[in-house]
């Protein structure tokens, strides 16, 4: 925001601490708490205690947070902030730290006057994160000490223990996850990356910091441009049409900053954020801002005698935005808080981006200009799209009921037992369509590359037939008509040979589904399929391995003498039977299911990889080449 942020409340003593419940539960449902107990739900665990510590930053205490991967495993987050009540609370006679970190619901955010603002309204983060550690130490500088407490799953290991002076206040956890509750204990460091990089966008000034002990890898994040400079390293590899635009307001207990900047692709790339959660569903700060912007993109074309009619996807081609709202009372729709209910934010947002934004446009005739060109074809596309649309279905495509013939569709109906196998070329589709099990498998083979769509409009996509068959096959549509209620597969996965081409088929139809699918992906319905690359006999035993790794592996294990080395070039030379074993039995096989952890980085990657940028495409390949086990070229 334009104006410094001051303190709401200087003290916070153990007064503030209040308790509604306990935490038995969370041990035996973890998933009630952090949505799951795999990959995605561990790294929960550490938004959970950075997000205690960026709330200080919120309320003008903190300016710096370090999180910490330890040799160990661990997790450690040390911030700056005021600390943790150390005190007895005067009600519970116990330490108002011991109450923090073993009862649900126990916090200092429940009365607005600790914290105005906040993104963990619950009071149940730390406790959780207590709760599913192995052992977990705080560590609290304030009143002049150092004040430290252990625990061990949840449970008081040790009374809180006074230590040397302080000079500083602030507060540091240490946590090693339970690994009799997760699938996996092994942290991602670009998962946590990326949510600190974001957290840093999202708080001017706030510096973040990630450091890896095992690998000495460490990265700081500083953004004193605030969503300003979000927007311009979301747009990092397109071709901006103009600086970006920034308006910020401050109303009541509502803070709104909007950032925005138009590039020359087709992509809409906008993100709404509520006290530093993304609203995936959006909400009502997201609807103000797409009305507002349809309504003076409109006004403005017609102030200037331009003959456009836009619409809003029209409004939003080309375009990258952040909307960042902070309120003292977020109404969240559903369980996920990723939707904001608030109707007095809705009219906020309108408002602002009505004023500003004419105002900008007036400021700036040629960017309007051109900005309103853009639409315009924009428009003209989507008018084509509709044609295109409307041919094909005269054709009898695009529709369930007209199945495309090269799909050898499965007997069930039931959508939810169904797979469908997106396959490259005949051979492998004759191999795929012998070994299937016709009952719940279906077949659909694809000739050669598909479009790459993110060089491309939807009217484009309509004209290549493998896309539409694709689209026929999967039965949902397309653009405004998706409907995920309509998908005839709930298994979609996409099985291509393990080489340079196949991959790069597998990553122009992930560019195809992220584009212009996501529900997909966020439902859960897109697998790849992992085939073997080499089958190893030994005597009448056979090992299907799905790299060189573990090929070494079980070469050291069973001896390489007498062993049998057949290398697969693809799908085609594995016979029928073969492929059924390895990669379409649901009781052998293994997939990858394609999940989106985090939209904003997936956005980036697909903009690099599938851009007409070439330099930033070839400096990620250089980055990440040596991650490549094996390049078959």
């Amino acid at each position: 925001m334009s104006e410094e942020k001051q303190p709401e409340k200087q003290e916070y003593g153990a007064e503030e601490i209040q308790v509604l419940s306990g935490t038995a539960a969370v041990r035996k449902r973890p998933a009630m708490y952090i949505g799951s107990v795999d990959s995605r739900g561990l790294h929960h665990l550490v938004n959970e205690i950075v997000d205690n510590s960026v709330d200080e930053a919120l309320g003008g205490f903190c300016t710096r947070i370090i999180v910490k991967i330890n040799s160990d495993g661990s997790i450690s987050v040390d911030d700056n902030g005021r600390g943790i009540p150390v005190a007895v609370h005067p009600k519970y006679n116990v330490s108002a730290l011991e109450i923090v970190m073993t009862k649900l619901h126990a916090g200092g955010k429940f009365d607005k006057k600790t914290y105005k603002v906040s993104g963990g309204l619950h009071g149940v983060g730390i406790s959780v994160v207590n709760s599913l550690s192995k052992k977990l130490v705080v560590t609290v500088r304030r009143d002049g000490f150092t004040w430290s407490q252990r625990f061990e799953q949840g449970n008081k290991a040790s009374e809180v223990e006074k230590g040397a002076p302080a000079v500083d206040t602030g507060t540091t956890v240490t946590f090693l996850p339970d690994d009799e509750i997760f699938e996996t204990v092994v942290f991602d460091y670009d998962v946590i990356a990326s949510r600190l990089r974001e957290l840093a966008f999202l708080n001017k000034g706030l510096e973040i910091v990630l450091q890896d002990e095992k690998t000495g890898r460490t990265d700081s994040f500083r953004y004193d441009g605030g969503i300003i400079s979000f927007v311009k390293y979301l747009n990092e590899h397109e071709q901006a049409l103009h600086e970006p635009i920034y308006f910020s307001k401050k109303e009541d207990d509502i803070e709104l900053e909007i950032a925005m900047q138009y590039n020359n692709s087709y992509q809409e790339t906008v993100f709404s954020f509520v006290n530093n959660i993304n609203t995936h569903e959006g909400g009502t700060h997201l609807v103000g801002f797409k009305t507002a912007l349809t309504r003076v993109f409109n006004k403005y074309a017609e102030k200037n005698k331009l003959d456009a009619e836009i619409q809003g996807e029209d409004s939003r081609e080309g375009l990258t935005a952040i909307i960042s709202v902070k309120i003292a009372e977020p109404q969240f729709e559903g369980q996920t808080k990723t939707k904001l209910g608030n109707s007095e934010v809705k009219g906020l947002v309108d408002s602002i981006v009505s004023e500003k934004l004419m105002e900008f446009l007036d400021e700036n005739p040629k960017v309007g200009r051109f900005i309103v060109d853009k639409m315009i074809n924009a428009a003209k596309a989507r008018e084509a799209a509709r044609k295109a649309r409307e041919l094909t279905r005269r054709k009898g495509l695009l529709e369930g009921s007209s199945l495309p013939g090269k799909l050898a569709d499965c007997a069930s109906k039931d959508p939810a037992e169904s797979e469908i196998f997106i396959v490259e070329g005949d051979s492998a589709g004759g191999s795929a369509k012998q070994g299937r099990n016709r009952a719940f498998q279906a077949i659909l083979p694809l000739r050669g590359k598909i479009l790459n769509v993110e060089k491309a409009r939807l009217h484009t996509l309509l004209k290549n037939n493998e896309i539409v068959t694709l689209i026929t096959a999967i039965g949902t549509g397309i653009g405004d008509e998706f409907n995920i209620e309509n998908a005839r597969y709930h298994k979609i996965v996409i099985m291509t040979d393990a080489d340079v081409d196949g991959n790069h088929i597998t990553t122009l139809l992930l560019t195809f589904f992220f584009r212009y699918m996501t529900p997909l992906i966020e439902a859960g319905y897109i697998f790849i399929a992992q085939p073997p690359l080499y089958r190893i006999r030994k005597g009448k035993k056979d090992y299907w391995i799905e790299n060189e790794k573990t090929k070494d592996r079980i070469l050291a294990e069973i001896g390489s003498d007498g062993a049998v080395i057949q290398r697969y070039k693809g799908l085609g030379e594995m016979n029928p039977e073969q492929l059924w074993t390895t990669t379409m039995n649901p009781k052998n096989r293994m997939m990858k299911k394609i999940t989106i952890e985090d939209a904003i980085e997936a956005d980036k990657i697909f903009r690099v990889l599938m851009g007409d940028d070439v330099v930033p495409r070839k400096e990620f390949i250089e980055k990440h080449a040596k991650e490549v086990q094996e390049l078959d070229i």
